[in-house]
């Protein structure tokens, strides 16, 4: 998985629970691998294709299954573990106009980006493909004002709730996942709202939710306006958005139901360990890394209930740059790769949820990954989720704008004590650096 808001380490294990999910490692070593270690071979096309972290490509035997079908063809593949060593390596070569790879990676957290500002070093490969294939709102992100498709879709993100059932029994809540979706349906304040009733006889030691961060980003993820319009203007201030998941953020700040962990770190880790929350928002990709944090002890306690709105974390594209030297042969690759029946493919290796539609009714999690999660028909929420997520305008400074009002406005709340208004000045001081203001 390729996350959109910041960098982070985590681990899955198959088919839903193994490998390494792309561009969220902490290290920055750099390294490439390819199926053919030996780049040209005599008489084949070699391709290049870019990445950061681990695509699951190479991981799922695609690389070798297109050269068998393609033996004039040869592919290596260019790995860069972190994406803020990856990306601005790429700008320069796209802005070079040479050295880049015949296929590169874009992360969401970097697309808009390329469609403002590098779309005419990239081939418009919307006039190779069937774009119904995919999500609209996916195809979105990576179309330019003109039309042009700068990038074919790879994962996403769909979000739902996952959450301890032994938990909420003991908190006298209900622990049916249908009943509990339909009780916070349309709304992240009747879900925070459920908080409160459950931090009245939650199980010592327990909190509902890991941070209100998480609530934030959570609940910005299902909305139809984050930090910018759909002409690059900033609106963050005035987003409806962005007013209705800080409102639920500041609800979780100001009580005491959230444990005040920042996700990925080490003691988020141990909450899980240890049962120290109740509920979590997470995408896809977040089951496998439950599973594996939860150990034995969270088996058929952790349950998954639809989300209060449909909404995406994480996801990336691949594209064609026009500076690559086998353009033809990269664009046959870069759809192959990105068909309903390659992405099914990956999504068996390591859980990426794929952004065709096309390929849902194949996915199939894991059976130990199903016993876990309380036989929760994991797939059918997060297709479900994934067909109504709203078409989101990104900028180029949203991540920026995004980490000053999580890591510095919540912060200031959660764990300093300061007013939500307080904390919304400090996010807005900081905001104003990051926008030159």
């Amino acid at each position: 998985m390729r996350t959109s808001t910041r960098l982070v380490a985590f681990a899955a294990v198959a088919a839903l629970t193994t490998g390494l999910l792309a561009g969220c490692a902490n290290d920055s070593d750099d390294d490439s691998s390819g199926s053919n270690s030996g780049g040209n071979a005599k008489g084949k096309t070699t391709l290049t294709i870019g990445t950061f972290g681990v695509f699951g490509y190479k991981q799922a035997g695609l690389y070798d299954e297109y050269m068998k079908l393609h033996p004039n063809i040869s592919i290596k593949e260019n790995v860069t573990t972190r994406t803020d060593v990856y990306w601005p390596k790429v700008l320069t070569r796209l802005q070079a106009g040479s050295g880049t790879d015949d296929i590169q990676a874009i992360e969401v957290g970097n697309v808009t980006e390329a469609v403002q500002t590098q779309a005419d070093k990239f081939v418009d490969l919307g006039k190779e493909v069937d774009k119904s294939q995919w999500l609209d709102w996916k195809n979105a992100q990576a179309t330019t004002k003109d039309g042009k498709l700068i990038g074919l879709g790879t994962d996403i993100g769909p979000m739902a709730i996952c959450y301890r059932k032994d938990l909420f029994k003991k908190a006298g809540l209900e622990t049916d996942r249908t009943k509990l979706a339909a009780s916070w349906k349309g709304d992240w304040a009747k879900y925070v709202d459920l908080g409160k009733q459950y931090m009245k006889k939650a199980p010592s030691g327990t909190k509902y939710v890991d941070s209100a961060s998480s609530v934030y980003n959570a609940a910005l993820g299902g909305g139809s306006e984050r930090y910018y319009d759909k002409d690059g203007n900033v609106i963050w201030e005035k987003s409806d958005g962005v007013k209705k998941a800080w409102s639920a953020a500041m609800t979780v700040a100001t009580s005491n139901m959230s444990a005040k962990l920042k996700q990925f770190d080490k003691p988020w880790d141990q909450g899980f360990a240890n049962g120290t929350f109740a509920t979590v928002a997470c995408p896809a990709w977040m089951i496998g890394y439950i599973e594996q944090k939860s150990g034995d002890a969270g088996k058929g306690n952790w349950d998954v209930a639809a989300a209060p709105t449909a909404a995406n974390w994480g996801g990336s594209f691949i594209g064609v740059p026009t500076a690559g030297k086998h353009q033809k042969e990269a664009i046959a690759l870069a759809k192959w790769l990105t068909a309903p029946e390659q992405q099914a493919k990956v999504f068996a290796k390591q859980a990426s949820f794929p952004s065709t539609p096309s390929a849902y009714a194949s996915l199939k999690p894991a059976a130990d990954t199903t016993s876990y999660f309380s036989d929760a028909p994991i797939t059918q929420i997060f297709a479900d989720s994934a067909k109504t997520i709203p078409v989101q305008y990104f900028g180029i400074k949203d991540q920026p704008i995004n980490t000053a009002l999580t890591d510095v406005g919540i912060l200031q709340v959660e764990q300093k004590g300061k007013s939500p208004s307080q904390g919304w000045d400090a996010a807005k001081n900081e905001i104003k650096d990051v926008l030159g203001q």
